[in-house]
């Protein structure tokens, strides 16, 4: 190590010759101070000479026989290297001042960028740089010089989580009192706009101080909120969040939201992610329908809401998953990517002798779907009804879709099966069976050994099918399949257990396939 700051040292010395200075004498050239937790000393250079010698401040340390005595100051090399910019620059200074230096002759400038090429980088650049450090690293920056004392209080970017705290303490109490004096300490030194403010620690409380940074943050105009209370009873965030109006992206976890009479939506809100959320069926809908420019919504685990009345104008992408009894979509033109899960196999509505169809209810204001994600026991809620052999308005955007299915159950089968019809152009389908309701009774009536098809998969290239057991109604299904997609490229088994293997490549050997390129990958549970 002391290698390594002797040759930084000597470097130092060869570049203040190389640019051919004359030094009578350098005393006293302050390179550092308490200021910033050093005690840098001053130290005297002959450069004619290629020596230099420290004062007794530094406890004996001589360039010219380049002995570095163990007990310097100087505590690492992050450290020295300042001090070598640090030193460049003051004699730089210095020589333009003609304070110590005189010229032999005219000698180009040594421009300060390229002393220290960071510090000189636009603001915005620095504060996108710095953004990207946790903000205890960036914090820590002050400590370099004096022009970095303060550039991390303007950062717009202010994340705070597990990685800005670092205790080994397990008094909850005391890192909790900690954590709260650093965000405190941060948003008082803070100068400049917020655009960005997440609070992710995982000890961390619902608590009054929460209020405290919230009223903060909503007087510099932020964009981007990220609020996630991991634990204990739902939070419930002041009404002053509901007066950022610049808001683009919020993101709430375990809270509880009850907004002023006096609101009216989020004009600017593009992304909006409540997970683990305690809201009311009016509140929700309010919300949703107040957001004009709302394109992406995220709700999981969510608890008020049993019917999700979607209308959404702008709306491209949604992913929930929950229990509710019914879902629709309204003006929803746009919306593109949809991933739906319902948990509970028994808190939907079944009436019996409906008529109508959940199914085409669903996907009538979905005209332009590219990708959708069937998931839990969402597909038992499509079957309510009288499931039509193809829908209406087939959906010929449609490209993915993954469905997870009992197939031993015909509802659920004849819902797939209309889907199927139903995608044109679809290319790649994920098949995932639930291992739950698997069982060895096979069903008499063989529902996909009938003639359902009219067209085939005329562009079906990709295949996964997960969960599968081996009992008949999933090799009929594969067996389907194979024989009707002419272009497949690829089909991937994953079975539920490792000894389903056997018997299942022997079966699949029997089949026919369409596509003379089909390979059947077998992939390990």
């Amino acid at each position: 190590m002391f290698e390594a700051l002797e040759a930084n040292i000597r470097v130092v010395i060869e570049e203040v010759v190389e640019l051919r200075l004359s030094c009578r004498s350098v005393v006293e050239t302050l390179v550092g101070g308490n200021e910033y937790g050093q005690e840098y000393t001053a130290f005297g250079c002959t450069a004619g000479t290629y020596s230099a010698r420290l004062t007794p401040g530094f406890r004996g340390f001589d360039f010219t026989s380049y002995e570095l005595s163990k007990r310097s100051r100087i505590g690492s090399h992050f450290h020295f290297l300042f001090f070598r910019f640090r030193l460049l620059n003051q004699i730089a200074k210095q020589n333009e001042h003609g304070k110590f230096f005189q010229k032999q002759r005219e000698l180009p400038k040594w421009p300060e960028l390229l002393l220290d090429k960071i510090s000189y980088l636009p603001g915005h650049v620095i504060d996108q740089i710095l953004s990207h450090l946790p903000i205890r690293d960036a914090v820590r920056t002050s400590v370099l010089s004096r022009k970095w004392r303060y550039k991390w209080a303007t950062i717009p970017y202010l994340v705070f989580d597990n990685q800005c705290l670092n205790v080994s303490s397990q008094d909850q109490t005391l890192i909790k009192n900690k954590l709260v004096n650093i965000i405190d300490h941060v948003l008082l030194l803070h100068n400049g706009p917020i655009h960005k403010f997440k609070l992710s620690y995982r000890d961390l409380l619902g608590s009054a101080s929460i209020d405290r940074w919230i009223l903060c943050i909503s007087r510099s105009s932020v964009e981007e909120l990220i609020l996630e209370v991991w634990k204990g009873q739902p939070y419930k965030p002041p009404s002053c969040l509901f007066n950022c109006q610049n808001l683009t992206h919020l993101e709430l976890f375990n809270c509880l939201l009850e907004p002023p009479l006096t609101f009216k939506g989020f004009k600017n809100l593009r992304s909006l992610d409540l997970q683990h959320v305690t809201i009311v069926q009016r509140v929700f809908e309010n919300l949703i329908s107040s957001c004009p420019l709302l394109e992406k919504l995220t709700l999981m685990n969510f608890t008020g809401v049993t019917h999700l009345n979607i209308d959404a104008p702008n709306l491209q992408f949604f992913d929930i998953g929950g229990n509710f009894y019914d879902v629709s979509f309204q003006n929803t033109f746009y919306l593109a990517l949809v991933s739906i899960g319902l948990y509970d196999n028994n808190n939907y509505e079944k009436t019996t002798g409906q008529s109508s169809s959940k199914l085409i209810k669903f996907f009538v204001n979905l005209p332009h779907i590219r990708r959708l994600e069937i998931q839990s026991y969402f597909l038992k809620y499509l079957a309510i009804g009288n499931v039509p052999s193809r829908l209406p308005n087939p959906c010929v955007d449609l490209s993915y879709l993954s469905i997870r299915i009992d197939f031993d159950d015909i509802d659920e089968n004849t819902a797939a099966l209309c889907l199927l019809k139903s995608c044109p152009n679809l290319q790649e389908l994920e098949m995932l069976a639930r291992p739950e309701e698997q069982t060895s009774v096979e069903r008499s009536n063989n529902f996909w050994e009938d003639d359902h098809w009219s067209s085939l998969f005329v562009h079906l290239r990709l295949v996964t099918v997960s969960g599968i057991s081996g009992v008949k109604s999933e090799m009929d299904f594969l067996k389907f399949l194979l024989s009707n997609s002419p272009v497949l490229e690829r089909l991937t088994l994953k079975p539920e257990h490792q000894e389903d293997e056997c018997a299942l490549m022997k079966e699949l050997l029997r089949f026919r396939r369409a596509s003379i390129y089909a390979e059947v990958i077998y992939s390990d549970p």
